[in-house]
């Protein structure tokens, strides 16, 4: 057994490594033409752009591993069965879960290896890849300018048809758009020429343009105002624009503060999720409390007191009352009150005109509130919900390695088919149907539409009675399905039938 089973690892190992260089180096490539526009022509060294696609390795280990596992088992075990060495195995004794033993110790292992991969590894490379593109786009603005489109450079969009000269420091035909903090265009800037300047003792670049106009939409105080459209216009023959970029010019990977749920590892989540949560409760409730104090509605109703008073206190009456009660106090009749179907009849029609336009404006005020902080509650709980998806998705990937073995493994015992042909089709469409429903189900989860937990094991979830009963299958030696058994039954069901209509 111990020369059979250094075989069957010899094997699996050899069609793991060759298929996971293979897939790699697919992946690698697809990545680049994602990742086009930020490298290509913008004057990069080759050794940025290496550590840029070094960096991005562990992020598509993630992808590659499960693949690399389902195909390799499919590859292995189509092969023993192809070549008979299955069906030898199998007139020794040995069954295929035996077989499979070294195999389930090593994917074991493989799945500790990939939780490790996705709670320190890919993290630690998130932020390196972020680092490093924001800190391109701060530390070489001329590099992030691409000629004939709008570039994001440090709250402008900059769009040049050409650059030229040392390092592409001189602009030609300039055109800029000034964004606001609300991520709006007031403000439209175009020159003939401009020109980028910085010195390595300043953290500021100044970008100088010549020969241009200003054009900017002032917004008025007063809602009166909106209607007039205003705006100022001027013509320059220099204007300077100081761009801030950080104070080391020269760390590319300099670390910074900002973390995405992706940057964090299964401590760091969980400790971020509590503190999400709690955050997210107190803005609801706060904001509940203010539109209930805004609308006066919604107030809890004061219960009746339930104990009895046994001695109804006296009223207290003023001086003035005292001396008149001795008078004859005229009751109320029913004829002195007017009869009154709505609250409006007590008022003049001026003043129920007021009130109504006071509600409306209330009641439009309240909606608005109530949208504004609608789309504020749906980033905060669309970030609460990608915390707890990363969260679950570290430990999906671990056991998804384990569980594509369990559906590849029995899966090449069946089909009896090895090498690259119909193997690597069969177990592309597996990966891709695994693959794609994880990608929907992540998207349903951010969004709030399903729970992030459900999210992050759907996919995994659902190979897991296939590998089941793709095990099954291959123990009892039977095909993928039964077609004989399923025909049976409908000659049986044509037999009952015909019988019927024959008595």
């Amino acid at each position: 057994m111990r020369i059979l089973d250094k075989y069957i690892l010899k094997r699996f190992l050899y069609n793991f490594f060759s298929s996971f260089l293979i897939l790699m180096f697919i992946f690698i490539f697809q990545t680049i033409w994602l990742f086009i526009d930020d490298l290509a022509g913008k004057g990069l060294d080759i050794i940025i752009i290496g550590k840029f696609l070094f960096y991005l390795l562990p992020n598509l280990t993630e992808k590659v591993l499960p693949l690399t596992v389902l195909l390799s088992s499919i590859l292995t075990f189509g092969a023993f069965a192809e070549n008979y060495e299955f069906a030898a195995m199998k007139a020794s004794g040995i069954s295929l879960q035996r077989a499979m033993l070294p195999l389930i110790i090593l994917v074991t292992i493989l799945g500790g290896v990939a939780f490790y991969f996705a709670n320190s590894v890919i993290p630690a490379s998130e932020q390196k890849i972020y680092n490093l593109r924001r800190n391109i786009a701060k530390v070489k603005p001329a590099a992030v300018i691409v000629e004939g489109v709008f570039s994001d450079v440090e709250g402008f969009n900059i769009k040049v048809d050409q650059k030229y000269g040392d390092n592409d420091r001189y602009l030609k035909d300039v055109v800029i758009h000034k964004k606001t903090n609300l991520e709006k265009n007031n403000t439209v800037i175009k020159a003939k020429t401009g020109e980028l300047k910085s010195s390595q003792v300043s953290d500021i670049i100044q970008l100088v343009l010549s020969d241009g106009n200003y054009y900017e939409e002032i917004i008025p105080k007063s809602g009166s105002g909106k209607d007039k459209s205003p705006f100022a216009r001027s013509d320059f023959e220099t204007y300077t624009i100081n761009i801030e970029i950080p104070e080391n010019d020269q760390d590319l990977e300099e670390e910074r503060n900002v973390r995405t749920d992706k940057m964090k590892n299964v401590s760091r989540l969980n400790k971020d999720i509590d503190s999400l949560k709690e955050n997210n409760l107190k803005v609801v409730a706060a904001f509940s409390k203010n539109i209930t104090g805004r609308m006066g509605a919604f107030l809890p109703v004061m219960k009746p007191d339930t104990v009895p008073n046994k001695r109804p206190l006296k009223p207290v009456l003023p001086d003035t009352a005292i001396l008149n009660t001795k008078k004859k106090i005229k009751p109320i009749q029913e004829a002195d009150t007017l009869p009154v179907n709505n609250v409006m009849d007590l008022y003049k029609e001026y003043q129920q005109v007021q009130i109504i336009r006071t509600a409306k404006n209330s009641v439009s005020n309240i909606l608005n509130s109530v949208l504004g902080k609608k789309e504020e509650l749906g980033r905060r709980y669309k970030i609460y919900n990608m915390h707890i998806l990363s969260l679950h998705k570290k430990f999906a990937l671990a056991l998804s390695c384990i569980i594509l073995f369990f559906v590849g493994a029995p899966l090449g015992a069946i089909i009896r088919k090895g090498g690259l042909g119909l193997p690597m089709v069969i177990a592309i469409l597996l990966f891709l149907t695994y693959y794609f429903i994880g990608v929907f189900a992540g998207n349903y989860a951010k969004e709030g539409n399903i729970h992030p937990i459900f999210g992050a094991w759907l996919s995994t979830l659902i190979m897991l009675p296939l590998g089941v009963y793709l095990t099954k299958r291959a123990t009892a030696d039977r095909g993928l399905m039964d077609f004989g058994y399923l025909i049976e039954k409908i000659k049986d069901l044509f037999r009952k039938k015909n019988k019927a209509t024959a008595s």
